[in-house]
């Protein structure tokens, strides 16, 4: 059985992963590179930890065919902290980032990912999208005229190539055939080696060389639970699209359990923190990528080509990875999503805008979907706070019976206090109908107090009627009406 499992995630579709692996390999080179830089460390930190983080992903990750790697979310958190405190404490800080993920695994919090709706994930994805397609802007403005017919020629390649073969991922193709054309040509263009030194060596084991005391913790441990959500988030989004695209299912609590352990390997032979990259991730599915060989082929590869291979690596053309990350920045933005935005509701569109605004204005993931969550949350509230129904009756004795049906909560407490005469003369007794409403928190348990009590002030008898067994218990626990010296309502 454990054997069957193995080969279903591992070698069940090796061509594929081998060959969408070299496509993620080479891909991962220029942005570890320039995440490093982004960070503040030399081009090897990231390389490093690109290695390190896939590897380890691998076997440890909770999605087969997903990518993880140095990101440039995480490489913006760590600017500061670089600056300040030098690599040592980084190395630290990614370790104990690693320790904060996996123990977020080991709570089960991943499964908190279901609190963030369907729009922000598409919010996220078209955010993603559009901050990619930016990213490759430097390498198209201000650049020799050559660099724009070689990067039309990797598009065409791209979307061409699969209308004569499948066999072999058409990016691969795009990248050799526009390698060979720039050094046949010797085309002054820009080049993977000029982004930065490649690393000559394998990383070697090290412990960071701080001081473990209070006042390292004091600087690592608020870095490091910063980084260790953001990774997650990250890769909890990343996650979702590869389910989506792939129309699988994940282990999302052993996913952060994989980062966790990631990031710690990272930490300990000189990387910085990563997390899940969904760039890379939809190249390697979109490059046939399903199982976990693709992404150890991709984090090896990259090791090899940087180590072994930097003289051939360093002359791939930078139009060439910008056609790739182009096509990565259509196919991942989500073009069903404008055609539906008048057809959706206005609280799902503008969560979905909202999403994408903050995230590319501020160019941090987090902000963009915590701003969505809330938004999410808000909207809820306010759409399940309406549905709030209070009829009322009055019959031949005097006796007034309101019926309530709903949902009484912080939101809609406010409604249900409203829609109580207290000022109504001549009742002989006021029954509260409640057989088809619920009470779900402390707000809606006072709401009730003080209708309850309103009447009573003015000595009008109040009835509680058909409080179901969860109610009724809130209302047991936490509420006053009846511990005023008032006979217990029934059904309580």
């Amino acid at each position: 059985m454990h054997t069957t499992r193995w080969s279903q995630q591992w070698f069940f579709n090796v061509r594929g992963d081998v060959l969408s692996g070299l496509v993620v390999a080479l891909a991962l080179i220029p942005e570890a590179i320039a995440f490093s830089i982004i960070a503040g460390v030399d081009p090897k930190i990231g390389l490093y930890a690109s290695f390190s983080m896939a590897v380890v992903i691998a076997f440890a990750g909770g999605r087969p065919a997903m990518i993880s790697a140095a990101t440039g979310a995480m490489a913006l958190l760590m600017v500061g902290l670089v600056k300040e405190h030098g690599l040592q404490y980084l190395f630290l800080t990614t370790i104990c980032t690693g320790l904060i993920q996996m123990a977020i695994g080991a709570l089960k919090l991943g499964s908190l990912m279901r609190f963030v709706s369907r729009s922000v994930v598409t919010g996220f994805v078209n955010a993603l999208a559009i901050l990619i397609f930016l990213a490759q802007l430097p390498e198209l403005v201000g650049v020799a005229w050559m660099v724009y017919p070689m990067c039309a020629a990797g598009l065409a390649i791209i979307y061409l190539f699969p209308y004569v073969t499948k066999a072999v991922p058409s990016p691969l193709v795009a990248i050799v055939v526009l390698t060979i054309i720039a050094v046949v040509f010797r085309m002054d263009i820009h080049r993977v080696g000029d982004m930065g030194a490649l690393p000559d060596s394998l990383p070697r084991f090290l412990w960071p060389d701080v001081p473990l005391n209070l006042d390292t913790l004091q600087i690592v441990l608020p870095h490091a639970l910063t980084m260790a959500v953001v990774g997650l988030l990250e890769s909890m989004m990343t996650l979702q699209i590869v389910n989506d695209m792939t129309d699988t299912r994940s282990d999302k609590n052993r996913e952060c359990v994989g980062q966790g352990l990631a990031n710690i390997a990272t930490g300990l032979i000189g990387g910085m923190a990563g997390c899940a990259m969904i760039g890379q991730s939809v190249i390697n599915v979109k490059s046939g990528g399903r199982g976990r060989l693709s992404t150890l082929v991709a984090g090896v590869v990259l090791l090899i080509l940087v180590v072994f291979g930097a003289p051939w690596v360093s002359q791939i053309p930078m139009a060439a990875l910008v056609a790739v990350m182009i096509m990565v920045s259509l196919s991942t933005f989500s073009w069903r999503s404008l055609a539906t935005l008048r057809s959706h509701p206005t609280s799902s569109s503008v969560v979905m805008l909202a999403t994408v605004v903050v995230t590319v204005w501020t160019h941090d993931l987090a902000r963009g979907v915590l701003t969505g969550v809330l938004l999410s949350a808000v909207f809820f509230a306010t759409k399940v706070g309406r549905l709030l129904d209070v009829d009322s009756s009055l019959s031949g004795q005097g006796e007034r019976t309101y019926s309530v049906k709903g949902q009484i909560f912080f939101a809609s407490s406010e409604a249900f206090v409203e829609a109580f005469d207290g000022h109504e003369d001549g009742l002989s007794g006021v029954v509260i109908d409640v057989e088809e409403a619920h009470f779900w928190d402390l707000t809606a348990v006072g709401a009730l107090d003080k209708v309850v009590l309103k009447f009573r002030d003015r000595g009008v008898p109040v009835e509680v009627r058909g409080l179901n067994r969860a109610s009724a218990t809130l209302v047991a626990r936490l509420g006053t009406h009846d511990k005023e010296g008032a006979p217990s309502a029934p059904g309580h």
